[in-house]
């Protein structure tokens, strides 16, 4: 969730430093900071707030180091107070130390290592870590970060300075990204390579609590332990691009209009003439032919609507019972998996914690394991022996859209191979699967340049609503799942999605002159039903909003605003349903002025409990 940086190398590194922060700041916006060595002292600058707060404080004081490191934070651990933010020190300001990740015994360590021994300057789970180097540290930096790992739960990324040895910046990760990245100008540690801004020379990505020491020449790795090892680079796959909004007010608008050319990249890596063929996928015919009886979605939030999606299109063409967990509560109900059972697990980043949590536990039962994930290397395609990678590009906005639209490609894809290797689709079908498959970024481009101006001013008549309901049957809620989602992370208001049928179970009570009712009702046997709930809301006073598609242009619904989208297969409407959504929410959000790409209390990357 957090972002790091470090650089030791050429140059005055406090700009760089906040250049890289501000590359980082999709992933915490809460409190950011930055330290350095200084006359061989650790000099820190700490603010509450945007990274522009920060900034401010460096152009004032003007320092100047070849060294440093500095982080911007989402807040677990503690609220975001300018006490509570990055770097912490020891107490005796011999060691800095930033962190991304959570530490889950914190508590239990501030007991039995910490208690009366060393007073703590904040509520944060990082403190403890850097206390306990100071009390570990007996000369030698690398054994004191070793044996205060050994002492850690959880998941963590460290970037770490020393007074001790002020030319040596050092890094640990477990379960967190770090990257160690070798460029003309020196030698950086980041959580992303975009922080860094410049072509690297080198890669490398640390893994399974590995620690690094950097200095201005030269590069050191060690194991766990502390003992040095050889690490080889790999291959840098990374653009800066996705940084820089162009011509549109914000990133989130920038990448729904990215989503042809995702969805497009992502179908090219795997349909290879007329066949889909996963590069990273090991999943035999004769497991999915005679073992595979039952298939389990588990994922977070978006993902986990977009697995909704996956669910429907994975039964209808596979004949295979399929379910959908909430990663962050899958681990603590009943899990009746066996080796029989693939477990598909859905993360943008590849470092969410409940999901890669739920993915441990699926493998420890002995379920086969396929993640679908957009960034390669993460946590989660590293843990999986079976990796779908989306083409989605970076993706800078909290609220995502390219991404779970690459995801829902992805699942299709999915189904229409297995469905293949099982027999259950027959030719005919799958041969205009394929075809229309092919074509369905196209229908995307149509769909978003054609609704744009219509929910703009759509957005213009209903952004003072208190609160907005969206409904929609099987396939069609997950839809209207996803477009609640969108529409209460970025413009705050209250929206709330359920099944349609549901509705007079309860929540019809809230209904009255002038409730907003988005409802999602594609092409599909449940339409008639849909249409008898629009009807339902609309005699208790409702404006409702028809999101459908040109094969039920003539239908007999009257809704106050109908929107329809262009034809597809059943299969794939999902992907053309969604996207007035996602405009919806945008225009929306921007005529009240909210902060669409960093909506408060948000971040990109949940990699905590």
């Amino acid at each position: 969730m957090c972002g790091i940086i470090g650089k030791v190398g050429a140059g005055n590194v406090f700009p760089e430093l906040i250049n890289g922060l501000k590359n980082l700041e999709y992933r915490g916006y809460d409190s950011a900071g930055v330290a350095g060595v200084i006359d061989n002292k650790i000099l820190r600058f700490r603010q509450e707030g945007r990274i522009s707060n920060l900034e401010t404080e460096i152009q004032k004081a003007k320092p100047e180091s070849f060294i440093g490191i500095g982080h911007t934070r989402w807040a677990t651990h503690g609220s975001p107070t300018k006490e509570n933010a990055h770097p912490h020190m020891s107490n005796d300001g011999k060691f800095a130390l930033v962190h991304n990740g959570i530490i889950e015994n914190a508590e239990e360590l501030k007991k039995s290592f910490l208690d009366g021994k060393i007073k703590l300057a904040s509520q944060t789970d990082t403190e403890i870590v850097v206390q306990l180097m100071e009390l570990f540290y007996n000369g030698d930096v690398i054994s004191a970060i070793s044996e205060t790992c050994k002492a850690l739960t959880g998941s963590f990324a460290f970037g770490i300075l020393c007074e001790d040895t002020p030319n040596t910046l050092y890094a640990v990760g477990q379960s967190s990204p770090l990257l160690i990245v070798k460029s003309k100008t020196g030698h950086f540690i980041a959580s992303d390579f975009c922080a860094v801004g410049e072509e690297a020379e080198a890669v490398y990505r640390l893994t399974d609590g590995e620690i690094c020491a950097l200095t201005e020449n030269d590069i050191k790795f060690f194991n766990p332990s502390g003992k040095s090892i050889e690490k080889y680079p790999e291959k840098a796959e990374f653009s800066c691009s996705a940084f820089d909004k162009g011509e549109y007010d914000h990133f989130m608008l920038k990448e729904i209009f990215e989503q042809p050319k995702a969805v497009e990249d992502t179908i090219k890596s795997f349909l290879k003439e007329n066949e889909i063929v996963f590069p990273n996928v090991k999943l035999y015919d004769n497991y999915i032919k005679e073992k595979l009886d039952k298939i389990i979605i588990v994922a977070c939030g978006s993902a986990y609507h977009a697995g909704l999606s996956g669910k429907g299109i994975l039964e209808k063409l596979c004949k295979i019972p399929c379910s959908v967990e909430i990663a962050s509560e899958f681990r603590y109900g009943e899990t009746f998996i066996n080796e029989n059972t693939l477990g598909i697990f859905i993360s943008q980043s590849g470092e969410t914690a409940d999901t890669l949590a739920a993915l441990r536990l699926a493998k420890k039962k002995g379920a086969k394991i396929l993640s679908i994930v957009n960034v390669t290397g993460s946590a989660i395609a590293e843990e999986s022996e079976n990796v779908i990678y989306t083409k989605a590009g970076r993706e800078i906005a909290v609220a995502t859209t390219k991404a779970y639209s690459a995801q829902l490609v992805s699942l299709y894809a999915l189904a229409l191979y297995m469905g293949k290797i099982k027999g259950s689709i027959e030719e005919e079908k799958y041969k205009n699967l394929i075809k229309e498959f092919k074509i369905l970024p196209e229908k995307i481009e149509k769909t978003i340049k054609t609704f744009t101006p219509e929910m703009e001013e759509l957005a213009n008549k209903i952004y003072k609503k208190k609160a907005i309901f969206f409904i929609g049957r099987l396939n069609d809620f997950a839809t209207a799942a996803e477009g609640s989602l969108k529409m209460k992370e970025i413009s705050y208001i209250n929206s709330q999605s359920y099944p349609a049928g549901e509705l007079k179970h309860g929540t019809i009570s809230l209904i009255e002159d002038g409730t907003i009712v988005v409802a999602v009702a594609g092409k599909s046997k449940v339409f008639s039903k849909t249409a008898s709930n629009v009807s339902e809301v609309q005699a208790r006073g409702a404006d409702v909003i028809l999101i459908t598609d040109e094969s039920e242009k003539d239908c007999k619904v009257t809704a106050e605003f109908t929107v329809t989208v262009p034809e597809t297969l059943k299969e794939f409407q999902n992907s053309l349903l969604v996207l007035p959504l996602q405009l919806l929410s945008y225009y929306t959000a921007k005529n009240l002025g909210c902060d669409i790409d960093r909506p408060k209390n948000l971040a990109k990357s949940v990699t905590v409990e």
